[in-house]
């Protein structure tokens, strides 16, 4: 059925988004696509071992297939967490970059801004089952966690983008990153073949 399906799905013209999925299940969509695909919020694994990071070998398929990857600031999928300093998140994006290439990643961010802990437990709380599936949280985490000091909101992508350049990327390569990628990617990828 998954192979039906991402047929499909290439025929429409929808990407194939493998940011809740495993290792193998990525590798397989990456090599059945005839579209590159896209991991739309993780981190790489080599950074923080969250439960949605993915490996190097996942991240080097997805450039090498022309794919995208865009970076999380969900704190469960970040070095430290709430306590992720934008120092390391760019240090991590320069780290990918060489891994990847610059032309295949971005920000997806995963900011759920202004949403109540219920939002989170609606999510978790068995749709498909009657367990509680806190995904990188826990019984005693199960709400949001706070966001890190420079990355409040969609207001503060500005910080990124200073940190970056901070970091040694050119103008150029920042465009990129804060959303030059995906512009291309959006416009390459859908839409019926």
């Amino acid at each position: 059925m998954g192979r039906q399906v991402i047929a499909e799905m290439n025929r429409v013209g929808l990407v194939v988004d493998m940011s809740h999925s495993g290792e193998r299940s990525t590798l397989e969509a990456i090599e059945i696509s005839d579209r590159p695909i896209a991991i739309t919020h993780a981190n790489p694994a080599f950074w923080h071992p969250a439960l949605s990071n993915k490996s190097d070998d996942v991240l080097k398929a997805l450039g090498d297939s022309g794919g995208m990857l865009k970076f999380s600031l969900y704190p469960h999928h970040l070095k430290e967490k709430s306590d992720c300093t934008v120092e390391s998140f760019c240090d991590m994006v320069a780290r990918t970059a060489d891994l990847m290439g610059i032309d295949h990643i971005g920000l997806g961010s995963d900011l759920c801004q202004d949403q109540p802990d219920s939002v989170v437990e609606w999510m978790r709380v068995g749709r498909w089952t009657k367990d509680i599936d806190y995904g990188e949280g826990s019984a005693s985490d199960a709400g949001f966690p706070p966001m890190p000091s420079w990355f409040g909101g969609n207001l503060d992508f500005g910080n990124i983008a200073d940190g970056l350049r901070t970091h040694g990327f050119t103008d150029a390569d920042v465009e990129r990153v804060m959303g030059g990628n995906w512009l291309r990617f959006f416009g390459e990828s859908f839409g019926p073949a």
